[in-house]
């Protein structure tokens, strides 16, 4: 095989979405830890269960996969590209480096830091395949994937931060700022890190303005896709699309359901919005 794509399941991705491109796919999972029991981010696992169990407020955590986890899959193409979770929030690019690092062809492995979660690693999947089906070059896709990647945004908003504080990924003070009932915030991913952009009153605003953003954002770029992914919220989600329908001249939305490690942080109710 001449080329595969391998993702952190962050990307929220089912194994076989590239089947019948060619192009060599292949999920590599994190783990998260509630009160002793481990959930692989896997297809069935419990998500449920897993929720169910944060709201006992027993210690929990998430770990990245081993660098071995990634390297084990470079043989199976002569080139590799790599798209992983911002490595501001999880040590999944650094494992996959070392995983490059050690591959004796290391030169034809590419590790993209997707600078974002979910949504954002799925577009740059995306804009790979559509590279690699025009015959683009590795090192000219190398170059083209990072300027598409810098170009992507993320915006969210969650009703609950407690993942996110607890650990490190968002500052104590943001947090009980983002808990204040009355607040709904709307967050961005600003060189891979969480920032609170904007603090809406009430929750019945909260997705028009959201929308509004999107939309000075795109400038008028009606065929950028965009990616709604939610956990437990399909209510929010078709809402938020919605309203990005009315503003926007964008058609092309898609909304996904959010796999175990982006429901881990996001909650329940959680919806993160990318294009």
């Amino acid at each position: 095989m001449k080329y595969q794509i391998i993702v952190d399941s962050c990307s929220d991705l089912d194994e076989n979405y590239l089947d019948g491109t060619g192009i060599g796919f292949k999920i590599v999972p994190l783990t998260i830890n509630v009160g002793g029991k481990e959930y692989v981010d896997v297809k069935g696992v419990d998500i449920d269960e897993m929720l169910s169990s944060l709201k006992t407020k027993v210690k929990s955590s998430s770990a990245c996969p081993s660098p071995e986890a990634f390297l084990k899959e470079f043989p199976n193409a002569e080139h590799t590209f790599v798209v992983t979770i911002t490595k501001k929030l999880s040590g999944c690019y650094n494992s996959a480096i070392v995983a490059k690092n050690e591959y004796k062809d290391k030169e034809h492995v590419h590790v993209i830091d997707s600078k974002a979660v979910s949504g954002t690693e799925i577009l740059i999947v995306d804009k790979l395949v559509e590279l690699i089906k025009a015959d683009t070059q590795f090192d000219d896709i190398v170059k083209e994937i990072e300027k598409f990647r810098d170009n992507c945004t993320l915006l969210f908003s969650l009703q609950k931060f407690d993942n996110l504080v607890n650990n490190g990924r968002m500052s104590k003070i943001a947090g009980l700022i983002a808990s204040t009932i009355s607040l709904k915030p709307i967050c961005k991913a600003v060189d891979g890190e969480i920032k609170m952009i904007k603090k809406i009153i009430g929750t019945k605003q909260l997705f028009p303005k959201m929308a509004l953003m999107i939309k000075e954002i795109l400038n008028g770029d009606a065929e950028r896709k965009i990616i709604i992914s939610h956990c437990h919220g399909e209510n929010e989600a078709n809402e938020l699309k919605e309203q990005i329908e009315k503003h926007c001249e964008n058609k092309n939305i898609i909304i996904i359901p959010m796999k175990a490690l982006t429901s881990y942080y996001a909650l329940e109710k959680g919806v993160i919005v990318c294009f």
